[in-house]
């Protein structure tokens, strides 16, 4: 994993307290800071779920700092590959919607996340070299997005590419605002180019493409490079398609959300060990997946992306908790 690991603060009710605004009585709240950004999210998901993983990110010296790297090394992820940065951490402030949805203000970039040089990033020997062999890389969110690390990770993805066998996977996690959206889609589209695997949600495409239809996008992307695209569609399930034409989809379970903070890192992280588990993360075999298959890997997606609707904040499943909510999925 590349990316950010930063501070997500979402306001928290607080029971019994009350605060005045102008005059007015409302029922207190706190901000809570909750560890957060997908490529750290999926990290901490893929060790929960029993898979070796190790994630290269930027983390403050002082401040949030050291908690964000204690809570990613806490969670049994390697960090050999960060660095330490004495520039602040990234915070992004959580505005909670209906349904539990989330928005994000971002303070930034001029913080620890965004600063990559490529002399900081591992190379081919260094992924081949480290135990066990790193076999997939993935990146993707606002580290793809926020100058100037997002060109440095785009040149060490490419050089990657070049040089060794390591699969690629991409989630862009797109966040309007940040950038004009011709800029926007047109970086995503040079990730997807270097990509053997893409996740992206229903929202990502409509903030890129507006009223384009998914499917049309999916196969269009997958003329590039990409072996298969998945899109997830929130409560509707998620669809995916492989280069080979297969097409897969599943349906999403109802359960009370909470909040949906890093429901698609969670997704993602679950979809990866799929792959891995069964031998086919690779691009040879994720071009050619059958549609039975494709399936499969979206219903356990799903489940963890699920399990995590149900709580506060990035909390992503162990493999325990997975298999029990999948049998009792199953039993319904």
């Amino acid at each position: 994993m590349v990316g950010e690991c930063l501070a997500d603060i979402k306001p928290v009710e607080v029971p019994g307290a009350v605060t005045r605004v102008a005059g007015v009585s409302q029922a207190g709240k706190s901000l809570v800071a909750f560890p957060g950004g997908g490529p750290a999210n999926i990290a901490v998901g893929l060790a929960r779920l029993g898979v070796p993983v190790a994630f290269a990110g930027r983390f403050a010296r002082e401040g949030l700092g050291p908690w964000l790297l204690d809570h990613v090394t806490g969670s049994g992820v390697d960090t050999s590959f960060s660095v330490a940065s004495p520039s602040p951490a990234t915070i992004a402030l959580v505005t909670m919607g209906e349904a539990g949805g989330a928005t994000y203000a971002f303070y930034g970039p001029g913080t620890a996340d965004w600063q990559w040089s490529l002399d900081e990033l591992p190379d081919a020997q260094a992924l081949a070299g480290h135990e066990p062999p790193v076999v997939a890389v993935h990146t993707g969110s606002l580290a793809t997005a926020l100058d100037p690390g997002a060109e440095v990770l785009a040149g060490w993805l490419g050089k990657l590419r070049r040089d060794c066998g390591v699969t690629l996977s991409y989630d862009p996690n797109v966040r309007p605002g940040l950038m004009p959206m011709d800029r926007m889609v047109s970086r995503v589209e040079a990730f997807v180019g270097l990509s053997d695997l893409v996740k992206v949600s229903l929202d990502d495409l409509e903030a890129l493409y507006p009223g384009r239809d998914a499917e049309r996008i999916a196969g269009r992307w997958l003329e590039g490079r990409p072996g298969v695209v998945v899109v997830t569609m929130g409560a509707d399930g998620a669809m995916a398609w492989s280069r080979s034409g297969s097409r897969g989809m599943c349906p999403a379970p109802k359960v009370d959300v909470t909040d949906t903070i890093g429901a698609g890192d969670s997704f993602m992280s679950a979809l990866l060990a799929h792959f891995l588990e069964q031998g086919q993360l690779s691009y040879a075999a994720l071009a050619e997946l059958p549609e039975p298959e494709l399936g499969s890997a979206l219903r356990r997606a799903i489940t963890a992306s699920a399990i995590t609707c149900t709580r506060s904040g990035a909390n992503p499943p162990t493999a325990a908790e997975l298999a029990g909510f999948e049998q009792h999925w199953q039993q319904k």
